[in-house]
This record gives C-alpha cells, structure tokens and sequence, in this order.
C-alpha cells in the first residue's frame, strides 16, 4: 500500500486535473478543450448565469480565455462529445454513452410526479418521439401541444410548465433522444440518439458491472488519488455498488491501493497518477468544478469548508451568493463572491475573503 502525505495527495490530484502546467500561449483551440475533457471525464452543464454557465468556466480555469464558442463546436458541430445524464447534466465524450446505459435504463423522469401524466397520456409521448423522427432535430417550443392544451405548473410538477419539454427530457434521459444543439436561447434541440451518437457507441451492449469500472476507472484518473466515496461520487454511483468493482481493479493492476495522511478511509491511486515537486496554479473556480463538487473531499483533500448559498435565505448567507474558490498553488486560499454586470460590461466583485 502507496503512503502518501496530504500534501502529496493535493498536488496529485490538481496534476490531474490539469493543474500542473502552465497555461497555453496563444490561442486556445479546439485541441485544448477536447484534452481538458479528454482528462476530466465530463464537464457538468449549469446555467446559473450569476458569472458564465459553469461548463464553459471549468475549461478556463485550466486554459485561460477562450471564445466559448469552441465548446460549442466540439460538442453540437463536431459531436465528439454529448450531453448526458452523468455526474449531473453533463458534456461527456461520445465514447462514455455506452458506459452511461445503466444511467438510462434506470433514469426516473423529471420532475417527480411527472409519470403521471406519461402513464395517462401515452400516446402523446410516442407522438413527441415520431415527430422528432419524422422531422429531423426539434426544440421543445417547435413540438405541438398535447389535446387539451398545455398543464400548468404545479407543486408536484417542480419548476417547469411545459409538458412538450418533459416529454422530450423523459425521452432524453431514457438514451431514445440526445441533444443536437442549443439554441442562442440556450434551449436544447433533440434528436434520435441513433442519428448523433456513432454506430460503434450507440449498438455497443456492455455488462452493468464493466460499466462500472470503467467509469471508476475514469474518475480515478480525473481524481488522482480518492477514496470509494469520491469515485462513486464522480458518475453518481452508489458507494456500495461499487466496492466490489473497485477490489477487481485493484487486483488486477488498474488502481492501487494507498494511505493518505489523516483520511480515515483507505484512498485508490490511479497508476498514470503524476506527483509533481509542485503546483503553481492560479485560478478561479467554479463551484461545479469537479475538484471541488463533492464537498467532503474538498474539506478532506485542502482543509477547506465549501458551500454554495445561492438557495440560502440572504441573512443566513456566510459568504455571499456565488462565491468561487481560490486556487493558489496547491491550496484553497481565499473566497470571492463575484457577479457578471452585463450591461455594464463589468466584472463585479461584492466580496472577497
């Protein structure tokens, strides 16, 4: 069993996350975010616009500026990568559908309490899937209405009053749909999965338990160095489900056993897992990035107490709306609490700590 101290832990895992080297000079392409996806695993989609949606803020902590629209066109004009149900809503590379099919056999539709009226009006459902079949990629607003018009928004329904854009998501996270494009409204079109996913990736038929450890096998090469809790978090997968898994990747050779100063837990080392003399990173970064999503190894990892307010009444705030971490180094150092003024074409800074 690898011992490996905190501080080894820490740049071990900002090296894997791509935080080891110096920015690229020049323009950044196409080439470096598919590398930065590549690395990571996926990039998880999140649209809170306080700053910049959170998947095209999570290549520039690692690359520095870009047009965004790159990752668009790796994602929609390219179509290397897709969105898809993963650690939450996420861009994956193509490749990882097949790895995601347990994700889709089981997916539970959106919102809860939705079923109902799927169940009641099935041949409304089929109808949504035949039109994008017969008409080629189509947005939610471009589906006709079932009979009766549309239902209204309600506490069982969540936060959506639009029954065509269920359906197509119950479609989506079923793996019968995937998203073409988005709109500049950022409204996603669909189409069938079988038109946009490569037939190689779309046909392949894996078993549950090698999905399974090819997807811990990917999140213990984005993490580095992890505990069961922290893989299983990354594809949210449950930590009982895996354990088996990850025991036949330690005995065959694909992870190691390892010890890190003061985790309680026994930690997984990647074999690729790079150990550099240092870090100097230095980057803002987005509350969904994946070095710091799942909290408890962020606290573990940099002695760092993270949480995102922006559903915390205001007088209960500590720190501020949206509040990005700082990375300097290989430490957490400092909170800012920032905010896009569009119209002014300022970047805002409320707080910082």
């Amino acid at each position: 069993m690898d011992e490996i101290s905190l501080s080894e832990a820490r740049r071990i895992a900002l090296a894997a996350q791509g935080f080891d080297r110096p920015r690229p000079r020049g323009r950044v392409d196409v080439r470096h975010l598919r590398q930065v996806l590549n690395r990571l695993g996926l990039l998880q989609i999140d649209f809170v616009n306080v700053l910049v949606p959170a998947h095209y803020q999570v290549p520039f902590s690692r690359l520095g500026a870009y047009p965004r629209e790159r990752l668009d066109d790796l994602v929609y004009r390219r179509q290397e990568a897709t969105e898809q149900w993963a650690h939450e809503a996420s861009i994956v590379p193509v490749d990882t559908w097949p790895l995601l099919r347990h994700r889709r056999d089981r997916h539970r539709v959106r919102p809860w309490g939705f079923e109902r009226f799927r169940d009641r009006d099935p041949g409304y459902v089929e109808h949504a899937l035949a039109a994008v079949r017969d008409r080629g990629p189509l947005a939610a607003d471009q589906l006709e209405p079932p009979a009766g018009g549309e239902p209204r928004r309600s506490g069982t329904w969540g936060w959506s009053r639009d029954v065509r854009r269920q359906v197509l998501e119950a479609h989506f996270g079923s793996g019968r749909l995937a998203v073409f494009d988005r709109r500049r409204d950022l409204a996603r079109r669909y189409d069938l999965a079988e038109r946009i996913v490569p037939r190689a990736h779309f046909e392949l038929r894996l078993s549950l338990e090698e999905q399974q450890r090819r997807l811990l096998t990917a999140a213990a090469r984005a993490h580095g160095v992890a505990t069961a809790a922290d893989l299983a978090d990354y594809y949210r997968m449950k930590v009982g489900e895996t354990r088996p898994r990850l025991a036949e990747l330690v005995e065959s050779g694909e992870l190691r056993l390892a010890r890190v100063e003061g985790w309680r837990e026994p930690a997984y080392l990647h074999p690729d897992a790079c150990l550099p003399r240092r870090v100097s990173a230095a980057a803002l970064l987005s509350p969904f990035d994946p070095l710091v999503w799942f909290r408890p190894r962020t606290r573990r990892l940099f002695d760092f107490d993270y949480r995102l307010e922006i559903f915390v009444p205001k007088p209960q705030r500590r720190w501020g709306y949206y509040v990005l971490p700082f990375l300097l180094g290989e430490r957490l150092v400092a909170r800012v609490d920032l905010k896009a003024d569009r119209a002014g074409r300022r970047l805002r800074v409320l707080a910082t700590y």
